[in-house]
């Protein structure tokens, strides 16, 4: 008898909850300009949150500033800084002399391991 409790429901396809008394929190609406392509972005916000000074364009994936009135916000672009590779950041640690010495280890370990003749 429960088996057909459910039938022509399609489970997971529908919600049986209604909005009836949920109370949405407050909502603002940005807008971002594309510079790229000329189109404007209309994105809703919490009323609560900040909204970030530049979006993606969903049109051509550029960088779209936000507008407040009809001028756009000023964005200033902090330099960048050139990404640091593993070697980088291994010198910050080590000298050059203290990683010939580990590398000389590793290698006797690693020969003396295999069986291989051992330069001293």
């Amino acid at each position: 008898m429960a088996d057909r409790s459910l039938r022509g429901m399609r489970l997971g396809g529908q919600s049986l909850q209604t909005e009836e008394g949920v109370v949405f929190s407050p909502r603002l609406t940005h807008t971002y300009h594309c510079s790229s392509c000329g189109k404007d972005t209309d994105m809703v916000f919490s009323a609560e949150a900040e909204a970030p000074d530049t979006w993606e364009c969903k049109y051509c994936s550029m960088e779209a500033t936000r507008m407040v009135g009809s001028e756009p916000v000023v964005v200033e672009h902090a330099e960048s800084k050139t990404p640091r590779s593993h070697w980088d950041m291994l010198l910050e640690r080590r000298t050059r002399a203290e990683l010939e010495e580990l590398l000389e280890e590793r290698l006797t370990y690693l020969r003396a391991r295999r069986g291989q003749k051992v330069n001293a």
